[in-house]
């Protein structure tokens, strides 16, 4: 366990230099950069966290605001500009024997008129300096007495600038950047910056759950930035106004990489990578025309056009990246094979087996009961016989049990129904997509749990056995445990059963010899960076998953991704996890060690923090309403086979309105190292 000597962190003062009983300061933050390297103290946002008191506050002060002023200030507004400066070169002569104590006066009060800039990346930057000089007043005025010289080569620094919508985007997409280029009506500067981080634009800019916006702080004022919809202003644009894609690979390298999948992650690890100039094969098991992966054959073509999905990949094979496809890993060729044929293999081949549902008859291959949710979907977008009736009952209550119901009635069901054993509430669906299925005319049974399917005498489905259920307390989730009502046993009519209560990646084509661990999840194993808090606590993600993945398995050369590594989750956190991959494999195939960067470990680090205080007090002038995009309205969306668009995006001077709304939220933190 390690010792807080200081911290200032959340407003809430913690010291412990002058010794007797320690007091205990609770935050998420390692105690090392890498598992080896000590995380000696840090600055940010919030205050000043020191674990070695050996660190040299005032110089680490004095670097700190000489990054934030020569690399993250703007320079559009006076006070940040200038005031920044004044700050730096006042810090920059304590440290070097010249200052006074004058220069400390001035670095207070220039840290209340900065609260006047044009956004606050110089106000929360002054928050650790002004703490410096408040609680390290002492070694400040060490150096202005000349006592104290810098130990310029005890520390290293690393920085890191990011902002709180940034940080919650699984992608880390600069979300400050592009929208204030579409707030200049810069679109294709914007979408650059959106390309970035992630390649495929079109389809993040309409099916992304955008985590970004729960961590928007424009919603302590009104409400948040509609970040998703300005991405897809940015991205329509570009094929809008059918200007070419800039992006140029390096020269092609030797070395070559094999995916497995097609899907968001295997398509935005070879994007990455063709960039660096290598060359990327990719299998995928699905016919040409549907690559993409779930978001092809498990996302409804009214949410997500097929033209502008092919789009989105065609720009990646234009980068010089190869789609093979009807080839299924395991049978048409094997991984052992592929392990000899390339230098590294990235596996990411999606999650498209659906769960089992455990209700009585599911497996006695009764007439209307569907494999899945995902087999349902994939089948109606491809064309293919679903064996839907009229009535059709969907189990679930995530996007996945959505779309269903939402299909089932463009495909000629009469009655659609959702059975979920929650509440409305406590659907893990996104809510406008509820919303979406309830304008179209599905019809909802919460708090109901399907125990029996019903046949005839020919094992016809007729009807599902149900019974009531009421909520509990609350389980390891946070939402209320839902438990039986005796007595309350009820008959849903249908013909068709699709159960959607998740899906899982099918790992059948990774030989249980080639020492690839699979976790009880099924999902792939890859090493980690161990990070412990000041407690010794073992630091995750939100998912549980280790927190600094390297994405690299036990075997050498074959890395996993998606949702084969993460488990069952988004389109964003596929190509936020891809990138990372594709960043690693590089190393891999350059220097023979797979390892993350000190930017990348600094980036899961701020991530655990974390950057976003939703008790944040945000004074702003005035409120602006959220803007909200077209939309077609209406249960005729849903009729027979009309898969045309649903949501219809911004205009492109009501896109630029929504940018203008947005705070500029950015953060510098750094660590002594």
């Amino acid at each position: 366990m390690a010792q807080v000597v200081f911290s200032s962190w959340g407003r809430n003062i913690v010291d412990n230099r002058k010794g007797g009983e320690p007091q205990d300061a609770s935050f998420r933050l390692p105690t090392t950069l890498d598992g080896e390297r000590p995380l000696s103290a840090f600055m940010g946002w919030d205050g000043i966290i020191l674990y070695n008191r050996e660190v040299d506050v005032p110089l680490m002060a004095a670097e700190y605001m000489k990054r934030v002023q020569t690399q993250y200030v703007c320079g559009k507004c006076t006070p940040g500009k200038k005031g920044t400066r004044v700050i730096m070169d006042a810090l920059q002569r304590i440290v070097a024997g010249q200052g006074n104590e004058a220069d400390l006066a001035t670095i207070e009060d220039l840290a209340e008129l900065l609260k006047n800039c044009k956004c606050t990346l110089c106000p929360s930057s002054s928050v650790p300096v002004r703490d410096a000089v408040e609680h390290f007043r002492d070694d400040f005025l060490a150096y202005i007495d000349g006592n104290r010289t810098p130990a310029v080569d005890k520390f290293r620094f690393i920085d890191k600038y990011t902002a709180p919508c940034q940080d919650k985007c699984p992608a880390h997409i600069d979300i400050p950047a592009y929208v204030e280029a579409v707030k200049e009506y810069r679109f294709e500067e914007s979408l650059a910056v959106v390309r970035e981080n992630m390649p495929l634009p079109s389809v993040c800019g309409r099916v992304c759950p955008h985590p970004c916006e729960t961590a928007c702080r424009r919603k302590q004022v009104d409400e948040p930035i509609s970040i998703m919809v300005l991405k897809r202003s940015a991205s329509d644009y570009e094929w809008q106004h059918q200007h070419q894609p800039p992006m140029q690979p390096k020269p092609r390298k030797s070395k070559k990489v094999a995916i497995v999948g097609a899907g968001p992650a295997g398509l935005a690890a070879a994007y990455y990578l063709a960039l660096e100039g290598y060359p990327c094969t990719i299998y995928e098991a699905l016919p040409e025309g549907y690559g993409g992966g779930m978001i092809a054959v498990g996302i409804p073509p009214y949410r997500m056009p097929r033209h502008i999905l092919q789009r989105d990949i065609d720009i990646i094979s234009a980068m010089g990246v190869e789609i093979i496809y009807n080839t299924r890993i395991g049978k048409d060729i094997s991984l052992a094979e592929l392990k000899q044929k390339f230098d590294a293999v990235f596996l990411a081949p999606g999650a498209h087996r659906s769960k089992p549902m455990g209700v009585e008859g599911e497996d006695k291959g009764y007439k209307g009961f569907l494999k899945g949710g995902i087999d349902f979907l994939r089948d109606a977008y491809m064309g293919n016989p679903t064996g839907m009736g009229k009535k059709v009952c969907v189990v679930g209550g995530g996007n996945t049990a959505i779309d269903c119901v939402r299909v089932a009635l463009r495909e000629g069901a009469e009655v659609s129904t959702l059975l979920y054993r929650r509440s409305r509430k406590e659907m893990p669906a996104d809510v406008w997509e509820v919303d979406g299925a309830d304008e179209e005319g599905v019809t909802f049974e919460f708090q109901v749990l399907p125990t029996r399917i019903i046949v005839d005498d020919n094992d016809q489905i007729t009807g599902v056995e149900s019974v009531r259920m009421a909520l509990g307390e609350p389980d390891a989730s946070g939402r209320r445990r839902p438990e039986p009502i005796p007595g309350s046993e009820f008959v849903v009519e249908c013909d068709t059963v699709i159960p959607a209560i998740g899906q899982d990646p099918d790992l059948s084509f990774i030989p249980p010899d080639l020492g690839i661990d699979i976790t009880k999840w099924n999902t792939v194993v890859t090493k980690y960076v161990p990070l412990k808090d000041a407690a010794g606590k073992d630091l995750k993600d939100g998912m549980g998953n280790p927190l600094a993945r390297t994405l690299i398995t036990d075997l050498d050369g074959v890395f996993a991704g998606g949702d084969a590594e993460i488990g069952p989750l988004t389109v964003v956190a596929c190509v936020g996890n891809a990138h990372r991959a594709a960043k690693v494999i590089q190393r891999w195939l350059e220097e023979g060690k797979a390892y993350l960067s000190d930017d990348e470990l600094m980036e899961d680090i701020l991530t655990n923090l974390p950057v976003y205080d939703k008790n944040e007090q945000v004074p702003w002038l005035d409120s602006a309403s959220r803007a909200h995009q077209a939309e077609v309205h209406g249960k005729e969306r849903a009729s027979l086979k009309n898969y045309q668009e649903v949501e219809l995006g911004f205009a492109n001077s009501q896109a630029v309105r929504e940018a203008e709304r947005c705070l500029r939220c950015y953060r510098v933190a750094m660590a002594a190292i």
